[in-house]
């Protein structure tokens, strides 16, 4: 039996029994300090008032003595040291207080069942509290405290229940202290726990579940700490602190909060160690004001959000953290915040995977961002970035920087992007040090006008477009750079475009490793083209300068000092000849009319303006309406095609005439349907088709924007509609190509994002009426149910051009533009051989009209050119001759599987 510290026997209180007293109010008025109180089973309705240090406990274990409010507190503690084990507590009112603690009064519940109401610790508002609980870190001093309160009321909680209370189900206030240890608050209609003035509390092991508000809300200068503690499923925030507040979590789990696990704001400190956040509404961590937060070893996941939101004059340390599958970017600094994570993870966010923006400032250091729906990082405004020894793994774009303020970017690696590996934005500034771009989509690279750029010790690798592109007043200064297999040009330049490059080396590539354009006056120094086809190609007007540069085994060098005859060193490369145009195709075996204001060079060129349309550079010459249809004209084959253009072209001639004679035009659509296998010249005539009506007036640009599926879908909810809106806008003032535009409305699925894809492209043909044609493109026997899919659709595409397969005819017609374009010859018997061979040619899934053309075209000038280094002395009829003995071996289709 429990006995007092005096050694007398405890009170009894027994509702129907002897030897004790009737209620507990009357065992507490008999109750000298220090006694200790049994209870007998039962149900008592009372409100208790403890003005002297007591124990109530159960005489027969835990649950079996249910205290009831008659009205007000069921406990009003006014001593200190005051404990109850064991009992279940019902208030009156879940509105109201069930527990009310007053100044320097002190309780331990124990193992108890609290409901229909919440425990109020009281707090004096003077200095001498706030001093106290400024010490208050440890239980040990917390302990001391309920033994001798110095300012506020204190609560100790250990083990047991709070549920069923309104408001808040623990509310401290002043300078009260609380120590929640083992315990559960649940099915509040309001917050877990309150803290205002100088309050504290500290809680180990604590659950907090079904809160219609947030789990705990700290303000004024209260602190809270936090260990082991799981905070689920809050109506709004797992932890809301503000005004100078302070908070520490540690070990912690944060799950399903409906608003953001933690939301700091005013002048309020929160930190956070090992901690797991998942399932946020909107933001994981969002701090605002003049908020600091310092995250470390901590988990943040599946946020709808961002993973770390800093705004205001915020700022945020984060350390070995881990942002996973965040809805919007991963981590957002805006305004005047600042932000500097450092060995951190951060993978598949659904937009950005770092977005710094205003006049906001991050730092990274050893920290990887990967798979972000858009940027790794993306910059605009003046906001500063710095990052050091990072990684940015593949997404859409590897660093978009669009901020005019200086970014710093050393030691970092860029691999895998979908499309550029490096973007910078008009007036950017830029420095790049030691940074390795590797197997981008596009270029490795790009500049728009009016970015600086300090690049030194970079390397790009094996790009998907060119290595770099600089638009026109771009200012790089480049030092020690090194282009690898570039899929395009190594370094292209738009009209007008400059900077300097010392020291660099552009290796492989079937494209020229230096295109440059029109009044283009770059300088180079001790820079070397390696094992390419061509070194430089120039356009009309074009002026760089070469200084001390060279090329090594390249196949059609025209840099100063390779050859006998050609110019001295430092002055520029003698231009290259034209070589006669034909219609067919474009790619790295044959050049292409450029918008650059020339023809690019035998052998290279490039073979789309993608790179530099997508920056906005200045539109091309001026094309005639005559020149343009004389284009359409040579094209080989598409004869009804060709008719169909010419008569719409003179439709929208006559729109043109009735528009500048004040009539109202007549109904028209310019979006088209392209439907036709692979190779049948469907991008080559939208291309031209743009050019077309740019010469009409009906287009202001012209250019062409080629997108699929991938461009316009996004893999998450709500990513589909800004994608597509982004590819829409890069086609402002030209045509969107849609190649496989079936894709977007897969065969038997209801809820795919590309139906999404659809109706917003419906929206925004319908905004931008008069600023884009948009033209879909695909199989014939796919298109017809892809315009159906969408009323939209069918009412924008009523006109559909065929793009029928070329006859063996037409296909030998090719070869001989491409033989043209690159000064070959074909004999007379080798036609014969070329019908034939077209005629064999299986026109399974496999064919590719066109561009098994140009195949067969390659395949022939690689066995002449094994034919003639068999020949001692061959004479220049030789070099250009392809005849039977260069026609390839016809491959036998794969037979079915048994």
């Amino acid at each position: 039996m429990t006995t007092t510290t005096a050694g007398t026997p405890p009170l009894r209180v027994a509702a129907k029994g002897w030897g004790g007293h009737r209620t507990i109010a009357s065992a507490l008025a008999a109750a000298p300090a220090g006694a200790v109180i049994t209870i007998a089973p039962g149900v008592y309705t009372e409100s208790l008032r403890l003005e002297r240090r007591v124990l109530l406990e159960p005489e027969y274990g835990t649950g079996t003595v249910h205290l009831r409010s008659p009205g007000g507190p069921v406990l009003d503690v006014t001593a200190p040291d005051c404990e109850v084990h064991g009992l279940e507590l019902r208030g009156s009112d879940p509105a109201e207080p069930a527990v009310r603690v007053a100044d320097a009064a002190g309780l331990t519940l124990a193992e108890c069942d609290l409901g229909r109401g919440r425990i109020d610790v009281l707090g004096s508002r003077d200095d001498t509290g706030a001093a106290a609980n400024s010490a208050l870190t440890s239980a040990d001093t917390l302990a001391r405290a309920l033994r001798d309160p110095v300012g506020g009321g204190v609560l100790l909680v250990r083990g047991g229940r709070l549920h069923d209370a309104r408001h808040a189900a623990v509310h401290l206030e002043g300078d009260a202290r609380a120590r929640l240890v083992d315990t559960a608050i649940d099915t509040v209609d309001g917050l877990g726990v309150a803290l205002g003035g100088s309050a504290v509390l500290l809680a180990e092991r604590l659950r907090v579940s079904a809160t219609a508000g947030s789990s705990l809300r700290a303000r004024g200068s209260s602190r809270v700490l936090l260990r082991d503690t799981r905070l689920s499923g809050p109506g709004r925030h797992g932890l809301l602190i503000e005004d100078e507040a302070e908070g520490l979590l540690e070990d912690c789990r944060i799950s399903g909060p409906a608003r953001a696990a933690v939301q700091a704001g005013g002048s309020a400190t929160v930190g956070l160690a090992d901690c797991r956040v998942s399932g946020a509404g909107t933001d994981a961590l969002a701090v605002g004001g003049s908020a600091q937060l310092t995250v470390h070893g901590c988990w943040l996941l599946d946020s709808a959000g961002h993973g770390i939101l800093v705004t205001g004059e915020a700022v945020a340390l984060a350390v070995d953290i881990l942002i996973a599958r965040s809805g919007a970017a991963a981590v957002r600094v805006s305004e005047l915040a600042r932000a500097s994570l450092s060995g951190c993870r951060i993978g598949v966010s659904g937009e950005h995977g770092l977005t710094v923006t205003d006049a906001a400032h991050a730092e990274l250091a050893d920290t990887t961002l990967s798979d972000a729906a858009v940027a790794g990082v993306h910059t605009d405004g003046r906001a500063r970035l710095t990052l050091t020894g990072g990684r940015i793994e593949r997404g859409e774009t590897g660093l978009r920087l669009r901020s005019t303020a200086e970014a710093s970017v050393r030691g970092t690696t860029v691999s895998g992007p979908s499309k550029a590996g490096v973007e910078l934005g008009p007036h950017a500034r830029t420095t790049l040090e030691g940074v390795r771009i590797g197997s981008t989509g596009s270029a490795g690279v790009v500049l728009a006008a009016g970015a600086r750029l300090a690049m030194e010790g970079c390397t790009i690798e094996a790009p998907g477009g060119s290595g770099m592109v600089v638009s026109t007043g771009a200012e790089p200064a480049v030092s020690g750079l090194r282009i690898d297999r570039a899929a395009k040009n190594g370094i292209l330049f738009g009209p007008g475009a400059g900077g300097t490059f010392a020291y660099c080396d552009l290796t492989g590539g079937n494209f020229p490793a230096l295109h440059i354009g029109a009044n283009a006056e770059p300088r180079f120094t001790g820079c070397r083209v390696l094992d390419c086809g061509q070194d430089v190609a120039l356009a009309d007007e074009a002026a760089p300068v070469f200084e001390d540069c060279v090329s090594i085994r390249v196949k059609n060098p025209l840099l100063p000092g390779v050859t006998a005859a050609g110019p001295a060193p430092g002055a520029p490369p003698r231009k290259p000849a034209a070589p006669g145009g034909a219609a067919g195709g474009t790619g790295p075996a044959g050049g292409a009319r450029t918008a650059l204001g020339g023809t690019a060079a035998a052998g290279g060129g490039f073979a789309s303006l993608s790179d530099l349309s997508e920056l906005g550079e200045p539109e091309p010459e001026p094309e005639t309406l005559e020149e343009l249809l004389a284009e359409l004209d040579e094209l080989v084959g598409l004869d009804g095609v060709k008719q169909n253009v010419g008569g719409m072209v003179k439709l929208m001639q006559t729109v043109r005439l009735r528009q500048q004679a004040g009539l109202p035009a007549p109904p028209l659509s310019r979006h088209l349907v392209f439907a036709g296998n692979p190779g049948t010249g469907k991008t080559t005539v939208a291309r031209l088709y743009g050019r077309l009506l740019k010469a009409l007036g009906l287009l202001e640009r012209g250019h062409l924007v080629e997108v699929d599926r991938s461009a316009l879908v996004g893999e998450y909810v709500g990513h589909t509609g800004p994608k597509t809106t982004e590819s829409f806008n890069r086609a402002r003032g030209g045509v969107l190509f849609i190649d496989e535009a079936y894709a977007l409305v897969p065969a038997g699925v209801s809820n795919d994002f590309g139906l999404e894809a659809v109706a917003t492209l419906v929206k925004l043909m319908e905004d931008h009426r008069d600023e884009v044609v948009v033209i879909a493109a695909g199989y014939p026997g796919d298109m017809e149910r892809f315009v159906s899919s969408n009323p939209g659709l069918a009412s924008r595409f009523t006109r559909s051009l065929v793009f029928a397969d070329y006859s063996s005819t037409e296909l030998v017609r090719i070869v001989e533009h491409h033989a043209q374009r690159h000064r070959y010859e074909l004999s007379d018997g080798v036609r014969g051989a070329l019908g034939r061979y077209f005629d064999a040619v299986p026109r399974d899934a496999r064919f590719g009209n066109g561009r098994t053309a140009r195949q067969v075209f390659q395949a022939m000038t690689e066995r002449q050119a094994m034919r003639i280094t068999e020949l001692t002395s061959p004479v220049e009829a030789q070099l250009v001759v392809l005849d039977e003995q260069d026609m390839p071996e016809l491959v036998p289709p794969v037979p079915p599987a048994a």
